[in-house]
């Protein structure tokens, strides 16, 4: 069993550990972010064992690492970073997770506890998909993309790269979500959506 390097030691980061200890796939967990502080930093009960730059001392240690950072497009930059750099960046997935075996996922994902996952979908690097959201047949959320708690993905939809869908809002069946979007907590999407757009409301509507 190897050890897991966590970037990120906010409270994303918590959850992350937490997940990371029910897989029981790590002898050792611990954190590097750039708040740490001195030699006895912990967060969640496990070690802060400096800042981010200081990974070059523990790489021999530690072969898997995990971005566990929420902002989107930060997070894809030290995941391709420490891709680059050799480190082995795995899925995190709560054991609660419902899982098609016809997903296709690709490095870096964390699926959260109670979220469904259904068939034939693809998740692309550094994707989150958050407590009890739900993924239907045939979606694809693009690398980077952000799916909070409680939203709702009927079949068809494409999550365009870096978007993000706030907490319980929904999408119906085959539309297309472009690059950059955010989507306000409860929106619900009945239209396709421009890149770089604000969209919130029922039936959700762009505020730029």
């Amino acid at each position: 069993m190897n050890n897991l390097l966590i970037i990120g030691a906010g409270g994303h980061g918590k959850v992350i550990v937490e997940i990371a200890t029910e897989m029981k796939k790590w002898n050792k967990i611990s954190f590097l972010d750039d708040n740490y502080s001195s030699s006895d930093s912990q967060h969640n009960g496990y070690p802060i064992l400096g800042k981010i730059d200081s990974y070059k001392e523990f790489q021999n240690d530690y072969k898997d690492l995990f971005i566990a950072i929420g902002e989107n497009k930060l997070r894809c930059d030290f995941f391709y970073k420490f891709s680059n750099i050799g480190f082995n960046i795995p899925n995190i997935i709560h054991p609660s997770a419902i899982i098609s075996n016809t997903v296709r996922s690709s490095s870096g994902i964390v699926i959260m506890a109670n979220a469904v996952v259904n068939s034939s979908s693809i998740i692309e690097d550094a994707s989150i998909i958050n407590t009890s959201a739900s993924i239907d047949h045939d979606c694809i959320l693009h690398e980077g993309v952000h799916i909070c708690p409680g939203v709702n993905l009927a079949g068809n939809v494409n999550v365009g790269r870096l978007s993000w869908l706030g907490i319980g809002s929904s999408v119906i069946e085959g539309i297309n979500i472009g690059e950059e979007v955010t989507v306000g907590a409860g929106a619900v999407i009945i239209k396709n959506i421009p890149d770089k757009k604000i969209v919130v409301g029922n039936p959700a509507e762009s505020t730029n």
